[in-house]
């Protein structure tokens, strides 16, 4: 398989739990943990609360997929700690999380501004404000996760090659795919790529032009001197809906500081020619909105960190089969995976054995309308 972030180090790990670790090979131009790409960091949001009814009918099986991982390294990777929604009633985003959450019987309370301002005095909330709460929100220490599919992956006899950069992707008719890289060629029967913001470019070796495209995101932490108030006891993590703005944002873990973020709010770039510098518009666009909405995590800046989201026209993924090459499956992330990263892994390692998963993706199949005309665009942290 290609590229070992957070859906390659889960589908290494599951196709080495269910096919034999000696029969899985995994490849990744950089070494493990690298911040060039898209799975770094320590908090990932999870949470069962989604805004379409094909994500909340899966969301559960995450949970599941996650919490196998920890029974087997005996490493706590997911911390429940809520998940708060709010916005402006009138444009209807929290709404559709509401409706969601109902057809799929997700249990869960719908505030008013000042109901979500007494439950989290932290909040600044309004009277033309709505919000939904849901208790089995969190996060996903990302950094611990990828680590620790690695390590399971190779415990099971998985073999590991980093600092190896792919060169070109060779078809064998339908039944193989010889992976020329850097150091040598590898020929596998299977191949599942996960190459997130170098996606695009690795599907051209298949003929398959996807039209998908990079943009270069970003956090910033901030060193709240009110750490208690925005412990994960106290603070679930949040997103937020205020016209077409979505702001997104966790209570202080990883660093002693809160985080938050703009959902898809940077430039279009390439993995090749994106920065690491900050945009500093974009880092005061969040300072501003937490002063007004969650005024108390705010503090000196204590950094902002670059990453890279390769998004899809809807801002669903893509999980499916190469067109015309059944043995090669792919994934792509549309920017907000990671709470999925285990069970994408899972289902990517069904459908390399089988050709087949065994959980609904309909949805995200590579044949939709939107895949196929390139267009539309909505938010989807």
């Amino acid at each position: 398989m290609v590229g070992l972030g957070g859906l390659g180090s889960a589908a290494l790990y599951w196709l080495a739990a269910t096919a034999g670790g000696d029969e899985v090979v995994g490849i990744e131009q950089y070494e493990i943990g690298h911040h060039n790409g898209g799975s770094q960091d320590h908090s990932r949001i999870i949470r069962l609360s989604y805004d379409e009814p094909f994500y909340t009918v899966l969301a559960p099986h995450m949970y599941t997929a996650w919490r196998a991982i920890e029974d087997e390294s005996g490493v706590q990777l997911v911390y429940k700690t809520g998940a708060i929604i709010f916005g402006d009633k009138q444009n209807g985003h929290v709404q559709k999380y509401i409706e969601s959450m109902k057809q799929q019987g997700i249990p869960h309370v719908v505030l008013t501004g000042p109901e979500a301002n007494r439950r989290f005095p932290q909040l600044n909330l309004g009277n033309d404000d709505i919000a939904v709460y849901q208790a089995d929100g969190g996060l996903v220490d990302a950094r611990k996760a990828n680590a620790t599919h690695i390590a399971l992956a190779k415990a099971r006899g998985a073999t590991v090659l980093t600092n190896t950069k792919v060169s070109s992707l060779v078809p064998v008719g339908t039944d193989a795919v010889q992976i020329v890289t850097d150091k040598g060629t590898v020929t596998v029967d299977k191949l599942v790529i996960t190459g997130g913001s170098w996606t695009k470019e690795l599907a051209k070796n298949f003929g398959v032009d996807l039209p998908i495209w990079v943009s270069q995101e970003q956090v910033t932490f901030y060193q709240t001197p009110h750490l208690r108030e925005f412990a994960v006891d106290r603070f679930p993590v949040w997103i937020s809906y205020y016209g077409d703005q979505c702001y997104y944002g966790f209570p202080v873990y990883g660093e002693i500081a809160t985080k938050a973020g703009i959902d898809c709010g940077g430039d279009v770039v390439t993995a090749s020619t994106r920065s690491f510098e900050p945009n500093k518009k974009n880092e005061q666009l969040v300072t501003r909105f937490l002063e007004k909405y969650i005024p108390r995590s705010v503090g000196e800046i204590l950094y902002t960190k670059t990453c890279l989201y390769c998004l899809t026209p809807d801002r669903h993924f893509i999980i499916d089969k190469m067109p015309g090459y059944p043995q090669v499956s792919f994934c792509v992330d549309a920017g907000h995976a990671y709470k999925w990263a285990s069970l994408i892994g899972l289902i990517l390692s069904q459908m390399a054995i089988t050709g087949q998963t065994t959980y609904p993706i309909d949805a995200f199949r590579v044949t939709r309308p939107a895949i196929l005309k390139g267009k539309g665009k909505e938010c989807k942290l």
